[in-house]
């Protein structure tokens, strides 16, 4: 708890995450090297699917990324309406434009794959629809913080929208197990263990955890982004009033004299 009540000072997190930011990029390309490596030229091509399996190192992470960005976002919601955390509407702002990205590479990816396993770019499956409707929520919400000002209001406005979007997370999760999808069933976190062959899973799991350091290290940077973009906010606001209180006392001097 001390170290979250520290990182909410926001000149400590800035120097925190300053230090923190050349190794976690550098991490995640060194993990997206070894695991395209490892995609490319150790991992087998599928029996059915043939080549267009290698989409799977790409399609997955950003599926999985679109998710926990969303995830992140509610959690920050939490935070700022009821904990008031002062990086909490940060985090929440500087996730939306990340998550999207994912998503709509999620969506991209899926297409340029289902076509030749499905005959069709896009079919109006249980998981694909509420992924779409993800990325347009990540849209909406993006556009929410545009239209209002005023950080705080902005902030508890798009807070409750990312409440009320959150229910689509367990739907996309568990959307295969409630409808009769096209999508296979969970083949990596199961219960009963993975049903992919490891020369596979590995790979996978490697391009995963690439993605997702470059994605912390991108949402670093925005963080970063937004509280520098605050903080410019607040002096210019500052010197506007200095300056209005200023031209007031000289324009009452002058009336005085």
């Amino acid at each position: 708890m001390t170290m979250i009540n520290q990182l909410a000072n926001p000149t400590r997190f800035m120097a925190l995450s300053g230090r923190l930011l050349p190794w976690i990029a550098g991490l995640g390309a060194v993990g997206l090297v070894i695991g395209f490596y490892g995609a490319w030229f150790s991992a087998p091509a599928d029996y059915q699917q043939g080549e267009t399996i290698r989409i799977m190192y790409v399609h997955v992470p950003a599926a999985w990324l679109a998710m926990a960005f969303y995830t992140v976002m509610t959690i920050s919601a939490v935070g700022a309406l009821v904990w008031r955390h002062p990086l909490a509407e940060v985090a929440q702002k500087a996730a939306a434009p990340i998550g999207a990205c994912f998503a709509l590479v999620c969506l991209i990816t899926g297409a340029l794959w289902g076509r030749p396993m499905w005959g069709t770019y896009w079919v109006w499956d249980a998981r694909l629809t509420s992924m779409l409707v993800l990325l347009l929520i990540y849209l909406a919400i993006i556009a929410l913080w545009r239209t209002i000002d005023e950080p705080t209001q902005a902030g508890r406005a798009v807070s409750i929208l990312t409440l009320v979007g959150s229910v689509n997370i367990p739907i996309i999760k568990f959307s295969v197990d409630w409808w009769n999808t096209l999508h296979q069933p969970a083949s990596v976190f199961r219960m009963d263990g993975p049903t992919i062959h490891p020369s596979m899973l590995w790979p996978l799991l490697i391009c995963a955890i690439g993605f997702s350091l470059l994605a912390v290290a991108l949402h670093l940077v925005a963080m970063r982004t937004e509280i520098m973009r605050r903080r410019i906010r607040t002096l210019t606001i500052l010197a506007a009033d200095r300056a209005d209180r200023t031209a007031g006392m000289a324009g009452y001097g002058s009336a005085a004299e």
